[in-house]
């Protein structure tokens, strides 16, 4: 390895995050509980740093670095800036909650920084190696924060079954990309992709291999038949942590499918394809009928994080730049939409009280007519209502399908969507048309509201010119190393 091989430079976001955490980290030791927003000021000027940082990376031309085992391009840089802000929201959203529950030290901001150094790792990774390594530098970072709260028996319980799956599911993908390396004798993705252009591969073995892959890939969207983690492990965690599982996370995901299926796999996406059609149809089916069922506004949350997962990957599975650009577009409005929602039941919560039942917004137009529109906001894009995001990320997504030739597909997953607006629209109804069992003041700062405020409009303005959004992830996409 050369110094121009090298080309840290690159990855200079990476570079000073992990400086900025471990400074984070030995400061937090001097500082008291009660100047604990030190900490937490600090973490939120290293998150600015690291997107402008990010930025500066993407009006640069495509970069390989560390001999080719990284890279720095388009898709890279605006999953990056997603994550960061996914990040960002999870910290501001949950700072007095986290406050009120014991829990705001300085692990949880170490521990969410090393999370997301982990997505963006995985992110610009172009070698099996590396995009493990950004893979458990997240999981592991995830597990601890989900157990948090060491004395609370859910919390614990999440974690457990969430290390535990999560340890059989790496050990999958492990197995998958093993089996890769056996038929193509090399752990570069690019290396990978030409190889097998050129037939000099173990066909047999590298299809073994795609179906361990895509059963570590589904486990870590939370797709069907891989899901039975989420809704448990979206109830036991502390909500703030919940927020950051179902947010940021799903960016980072959809950057590793694309790495490995898109770029080093593309050659066989008729066989992948067939099995994300089966994921992406039970996802759908399963998240929006078993969350008809739910009490609890953060197992509705979770089983929706399911059904939305099939649309993303009904987007990944056309296996254009087109379908990928549509899927892009949807992890990312995705990202804003489901931390707004937890950023309002964090706004509803207070010491003792976590609002994470449906009857809890009972009323809220009485008590706060200007947060009961937020949410009613963020239920309408859920649901994919017209005018809003989240009606337009998914007719991105079933015009791509469409276009392949899927048109029952499609069909399908519109009913599905169909299905799915209930239980959106049931909170909204518990909102505007229940009388409040609760009446105590809503307890939140100034910084929460106001980004919570701005968070839930962007719903709004962002449906209103989608095109600004996608014409940038679609710029992104095609200026990128993927296939033509």
């Amino acid at each position: 390895m050369t110094w121009t091989s090298l080309n840290a430079w690159a990855a200079a976001p990476e570079i000073f995050l992990l400086v900025a955490v471990s400074v984070i980290l030995l400061i937090d030791l001097f500082v008291s509980d009660a100047k604990r927003h030190i900490t937490y000021l600090l973490t939120l000027v290293s998150l600015a740093i690291t997107a402008c940082l990010t930025v500066n990376g993407l009006a640069q031309p495509v970069q390989l670095a560390f001999s080719g085992m990284f890279v720095a391009d388009p898709i890279a840089g605006v999953a990056k800036l997603g994550m960061v802000l996914g990040v960002a929201l999870v910290l501001i959203y949950g700072r007095t909650y986290a406050e009120a529950r014991g829990i705001y030290k300085g692990e949880l901001f170490s521990l969410t920084l090393f999370a997301l150094l982990g997505m963006m790792v995985m992110s610009s990774a172009l070698n099996f190696v590396t995009l493990y390594v950004g893979l458990e530098l997240l999981s592991l970072s995830l597990y601890a924060l989900v157990a948090l709260r060491r004395d609370n028996v859910h919390a614990t319980e999440a974690a457990m079954k969430y290390f535990i799956l999560g340890a059989l599911a790496s050990g999958m993908l492990l197995y998958g990309m093993s089996m890769v390396y056996g038929a193509t004798h090399s752990l570069d993705i690019l290396t990978i992709a030409q190889r097998v252009m050129n037939g000099e591969v173990n066909h047999l073995l590298i299809v073994f291999g795609i179906v361990f892959i895509v059963v570590g890939i589904g486990f870590k969207l939370g797709a069907v038949p891989f899901h039975m983690w989420v809704p448990d492990v979206y109830e036991g965690s502390p909500t703030l942590i919940a927020q950051l599982i179902g947010s940021a996370p799903k960016i980072a995901a959809f950057a590793f499918v694309i790495r490995i299926l898109a770029q080093g796999l593309e050659a066989y996406v008729q066989d992948w394809r067939g099995m994300l059609v089966v994921m992406a149809i039970l996802s759908l089916a399963i998240g929006n009928l078993t969350a008809i069922a739910q009490t609890n506004i953060k197992r509705m949350f979770a089983y929706s994080t399911i059904s939305h997962m099939g649309f993303l990957l009904l987007g990944i599975l056309v296996g254009t730049p087109v379908g990928y650009a549509a899927a892009f577009f949807y992890a990312v409005t995705y990202m804003l939409t489901t931390a707004a929602g937890f950023g309002l039941v964090m706004l509803l919560s207070r010491e003792g009280f976590e609002a994470d039942r449906i009857d809890d917004f009972k009323g809220l137009n009485q008590r706060s007519p200007w947060f009961a529109a937020m949410m009613l906001l963020v239920m309408f894009s859920m649901a994919g209502i017209p005018v809003f995001v989240g009606f337009f990320a998914k007719l991105a997504i079933l015009e791509a399908v469409v276009n392949l030739g899927l048109t029952w597909l499609a069909i399908y997953a519109v009913l599905m969507s169909v299905i799915g607006a209930f239980y959106y629209l049931r909170v909204v109804k518990v909102m505007y048309f229940d009388d409040a069992e609760d009446k105590s003041p809503i307890v939140a700062g100034l910084d929460s509201r106001v980004v919570l405020s701005v968070n839930c409009l962007l719903l709004l303005i962002i449906g209103l010119m989608p095109d600004r959004l996608l014409y940038l992830i679609s710029a992104a996409v095609a200026h990128s190393l993927l296939p033509a």
